[in-house]
């Protein structure tokens, strides 16, 4: 199950493309709206006429951040007993053809828990960022490798995929403290239910994306590195300075 927070994206997300999709494929979706004042629930609404079975649609009543709306999808889709559990940004900045080849990669790697997409600009790929947020987002990789002492690329690309193990929902059984940098506390969980981030590395595999697009409209903005930092620092010292 693939977990779609959403807020105020009427004019972002592409209800066509995941149409598309699920006449393509047989993956199931859990769209989360947090709170949106406009219209992304009747959006949400059109892409599962005809798809029941596969489009759930929540709802929170007040914006929460994405944080949270992606934790209430994914203990959504564990309660739905899903074998496989992700979440993918609404724009589609990643394309979710990409779900198959990440999907590839855990059917041929058994020892695998997590796949994330990463935005690496080579050659024969499509990957268009921001000059600016490219090099704050490589800053901001940086601090965050070291701190995690995890050889990972990109912590924050909105592309990732879970195989649901045993102590799957205690990744998101309580709420994150960051609003915005929760996938670094996510694996900062990981890590720490491990032991050791040795072993997280070997479980986990970043995917080279073949396309990813900066589409305008973020929620982010440059000032929420500053943000983002301050959150990291208090998630080492949560989870990490012990280990």
């Amino acid at each position: 199950m693939m977990v779609v927070p959403c807020y105020n994206e009427e004019l972002r997300l592409p209800a066509s493309d995941f149409r598309q999709f699920l006449c393509e494929s047989r993956f199931q979706f859990v769209f989360v709206d947090d709170g949106s004042r406009d219209k992304t629930l009747d959006r949400l609404e059109s892409v599962r006429e005809g798809n029941e079975d596969r489009v759930f649609v929540l709802r929170s009543p007040a914006n929460q951040g994405k944080a949270e709306a992606v934790r209430m999808g994914i203990n959504f889709a564990l309660d739905q007993g899903a074998d496989f559990v992700g979440y993918w940004d609404a724009d589609l900045a990643t394309p979710l053809e990409a779900i198959p080849q990440f999907m590839a990669i855990f059917e041929n790697r058994p020892d695998l828990d997590m796949v994330f997409g990463a935005r690496v600009k080579l050659l024969g790929r499509h990957v268009h960022r921001q000059i600016s947020r490219h090099y704050l987002g490589r800053v901001f990789a940086t601090v965050v490798s070291t701190l995690l002492r995890l050889p990972i690329y990109d912590t924050q690309c909105g592309a990732k995929i879970f195989r649901v193990r045993p102590g799957t929902s205690k990744l998101t059984a309580e709420p994150f403290r960051s609003r915005w940098v929760f996938d670094v506390e996510l694996l900062a969980r990981y890590i720490g239910q491990l032991g050791s981030a040795q072993m997280a590395a070997q479980r986990i595999y970043e995917f080279p994306l073949d396309s990813w697009e900066d589409v305008g409209g973020s929620k982010v903005k440059p000032l929420d590195f500053f943000v983002a930092m301050r959150d990291v620092t208090l998630i080492y010292w949560k989870y990490l300075r012990a280990l």
